[in-house]
C-alpha cells in the first residue's frame, strides 16, 4: 500500500473519534470544534453522520487509489470539510481561531497529500488555493 493509503487509513481512524463525539459526547465536540456556539444532540448526530461518511471515503480510497471517481470524491470531501469549517469561523463565528487552526492543519495535510499523489496540474491549483486560504485567514485574524 502506498504512503497515501496508509495516511488515509490513519485519517479515517482519527475521524472515528469525531463520530463517537457526535453521537455520544457532544460536549467534547463543542469544546474541540464549535466552542463559540451551543450544540444540540441533533447537531452532534448530524456531524457524526457526516464525519462517518468522510471516514468511509477515506477507507475506501486508501484501498483504491487508482479509482479516479472515488479518489476525486475523497479529495472533494476534504475541500468541502475545510470550506465548511472556514465558513463556520469567518461567517457564522462559531469556531475559535485555535480550533480552526487544528482543523486546518489536518485539512491542509489531507488536501496536499491527495494533490501530491495526483497530476502536476492539480499541484498548481493546490498552491493557488493554499495561498488564498492563508491570505484570507491572516486577514481575518487581525
Amino acid at each position: 500500500m502506498k504512503l497515501l493509503g496508509w495516511w488515509l487509513m490513519l485519517v479515517g481512524t482519527l475521524r472515528l473519534a469525531s463520530v463517537w463525539f457526535g453521537f455520544f459526547d457532544i460536549w467534547a465536540l463543542r469544546l474541540a470544534v464549535f466552542s463559540k456556539t451551543t450544540m444540540t444532540e441533533i447537531h452532534g448526530r448530524t456531524f457524526g453522520v457526516w464525519t462517518l461518511l468522510t471516514c468511509t471515503l477515506c477507507f475506501l480510497c486508501a484501498f483504491n487509489l487508482d479509482n479516479k471517481p472515488l479518489y476525486l470524491a475523497t479529495f472533494l470531501s476534504f475541500i468541502y470539510a475545510f470550506g465548511h469549517f472556514l465558513g463556520e469561523y469567518l461567517i457564522y463565528e462559531t469556531m475559535a481561531i485555535g480550533n480552526l487552526t487544528t482543523v486546518g492543519i489536518f485539512a491542509d495535510t489531507n488536501i496536499t497529500g491527495t494533490f501530491m499523489h495526483s497530476s502536476s496540474t492539480s499541484r498548481s491549483f493546490l498552491l493557488i488555493m493554499q495561498v488564498g486560504v492563508m491570505l484570507l485567514a491572516s486577514r481575518n485574524s487581525r
